[in-house]
């Protein structure tokens, strides 16, 4: 049986972005105002949001799972920085739950699949749907789907 696509955004959804900002020097904090995500270095001080490695780890058990993520077009050093945050967190080796399974874009709808974990609607998320007849966009955060408990549960009985 092919088990269905699900893709996972990392920035708000299993990364804490907002977790970095106090580790920062102050004078660099004022040097990025308003492009902090142009911050060099900026991902690598980041924590996962809670629950959120053991959700994408039991996940990838039932999925066939990817994480779908954009970096900042100023911040070419992100693309790395995002993938090296999947390897100390997820494992880098063969057979750990997301090797060799992160996709970087700023068109997200353009990828074909069941379901899209994200925050955000921007980068196509929000257009994930109208893409992919019977797919869903599941905004984390939201009412209904305001934690990774509730996801999980919801994705269980879907998988």
């Amino acid at each position: 049986m092919t088990k269905k696509i699900l893709y996972i955004d990392m920035d708000g959804v299993i990364v804490d972005f907002e977790s970095a900002f106090p580790r920062l020097d102050p004078a660099v904090r004022e040097e990025y105002r308003g492009n902090e995500d142009k911050i060099p270095g900026l991902f690598a001080l980041m924590d996962p949001i809670p629950g959120a490695i053991e959700a994408v780890t039991e996940l990838t058990g039932l999925f066939d799972t990817y994480v779908l993520s954009t970096v900042p077009w100023g911040n070419t050093s992100g693309a790395s920085q995002k993938i090296e945050w999947i390897q100390r967190h997820f494992g880098h080796e063969k057979g750990t739950p997301l090797w060799k399974r992160v996709i970087l874009s700023h068109h997200k709808h353009l990828n074909r699949g069941d379901f899209l974990v994200d925050d955000r609607p921007r980068n196509g998320a929000a257009e994930f749907p109208d893409h992919n007849p019977g797919g869903e966009w599941i905004e984390f955060g939201s009412t209904r789907f305001r934690d990774w408990p509730t996801i999980v549960d919801y994705l269980k009985e879907r998988a």
